[in-house]
């Protein structure tokens, strides 16, 4: 690739990109083109030799028009203020196109937790967490896991904020383990969201799931979950990738059996049944009915896109696409299911996560994933509605038309506070 997009200046560009569809004041674009908030810290934790280490951490809160903010928090080395502000406004658009009633939050620190361990990881967690005390909490800011965080993570940031405000809020936070008040479903939901969306889109396009072939590039959480669930509806997924590199195999295999080598081994490559090792941009540029790519930003560039063959892309990684690259497949009638539709999953579980904690009252997996599949679908249908009605070449604009409406609507429906 030829070099990195500027996240926060894709989002703003999505953004405009949707105005000349939208009867919406330029001002008000302004305002919701930019985070309300920024909070950058320093943690400072003691290593296990005793010595002291310090790490910058963020959180945006970008827009709270339509309810708490949500999102989650990453650990990486290359996390940074607008990337982070970025994912916050991705977020609020999400939440918008799927309906459900937050804003949008992102949070990270800047580390590599492999070089850590557990205890040093517990320290740095709780770190963070009593910095965001007096941010967070049930109805003002939800944060939940992203990339290299998971429920241990989230349980500790639980637990730091009830111990210092001595209460139990198990809302606090979403993406608990079950012990925690966490909810069924959660584990799977941004890959199931990613496959529910994609299934439509093929019923959209008049094409035929079954059979179809299938390249996931990112073989985390979402990845090998889209994969499994993909393959059990009767697609066939012949390559795959994470990190070392990608897989390949014409005839498909077992995306299970795949997961639990690299289990085993730390990596998909090696895996018995390929037949051929890819690179991830192989993968990105196979010939496959549908693409998912589900790492992290800026996977696909203008350069690299003009050697994507996929027919359909979902997005299981939030930004996965410049928008040079956007515009590229848009014009090669490549439909790509945005990130703020296709990943969806996970925020929409989160929220089944906090209804239930606040109701003190648990659902079985079948009903989260019931409910589940009617937001996904419900928000494609209106995708596809906004597209045939406005004429939209870019599904990613339709989909920003429709959640930009629904966030300046509750902006001018609530008046200016001075």
């Amino acid at each position: 690739m030829t070099g990195q997009a500027n996240p926060f200046e894709s989002l703003q560009s999505q953004i405009d990109e949707a105005a000349a569809y939208l009867d919406v004041d330029d001002d008000v674009l302004e305002r919701l083109k930019h985070p309300e908030r920024v909070l950058e810290t320093n943690l400072t934790i003691e290593r296990d030799d005793g010595s002291l280490e310090r790490f910058k951490a963020f959180r945006s809160q970008f827009n709270g028009d339509r309810g708490p903010y949500k999102g989650g928090i990453r650990y990486h080395p290359e996390v940074n203020r607008d990337e982070v502000k970025a994912l916050s406004g991705w977020m609020v658009y999400k939440c918008a196109t799927v309906d459900i009633p937050y804003g949008g939050g992102k949070g990270g620190i800047v580390v590599n937790p492999s070089d850590y361990s557990e205890a040093e990881l517990e320290r740095l967690t709780r770190a963070f967490a009593k910095e965001l005390r007096p941010l967070v909490g049930e109805d003002r800011d939800i944060p939940a896991p992203d990339v290299n965080t998971g429920q241990r993570e989230m349980n500790w940031i639980k637990d730091t904020y009830e111990t210092l405000e001595n209460t139990t809020e198990p809302g606090v936070v979403t993406g608990k383990n079950l012990a925690s008040g966490g909810s069924e479903g959660r584990v799977e939901a941004t890959g199931r969201s990613t496959v529910i969306a994609a299934r439509e889109a093929f019923d959209y396009l008049e094409k035929d799931l079954e059979d179809a072939t299938v390249a996931v590039q990112g073989y985390g959480n979402a990845g090998w979950i889209a994969a499994k669930l993909i393959d059990e509806m009767g697609a066939t997924v012949v390559a795959a990738s994470d990190s070392s590199g990608g897989i390949y195999n014409a005839d498909g295999f077992d995306p299970v059996a795949a997961k639990e080598h690299k289990n085993e081994t730390g990596s998909i490559v090696g895996y018995e049944e390929s037949e051929e090792e890819l690179t991830n941009e192989d993968v990105l540029t196979l010939d496959v009915d549908l693409l998912i790519p589900a790492a992290l930003e800026n996977a696909i560039d203008a350069d690299l896109a003009e050697d994507v063959s996929a027919d359909v892309v979902s997005e299981a990684a939030n930004g996965p696409l410049t928008p040079e690259a956007d515009a590229i497949l848009a014009e090669d009638d490549v439909f790509v299911i945005p990130d703020i539709l296709a990943n969806a999953g996970g925020v929409t579980v989160s929220y089944f996560e906090w209804v239930q904690n606040r109701q003190r009252f648990y659902w079985s997996e079948e009903k989260v994933n019931e409910e589940l599949e009617d937001h996904i679908v419900d928000a494609f249908d209106a995708l596809v509605e906004t597209i045939e009605e406005n004429d939209i070449q870019n599904p990613r604009t339709a989909a920003y038309v429709v959640a930009i409406e629904r966030v300046a609507g509750a902006f001018e429906e609530a008046g200016s506070f001075p």
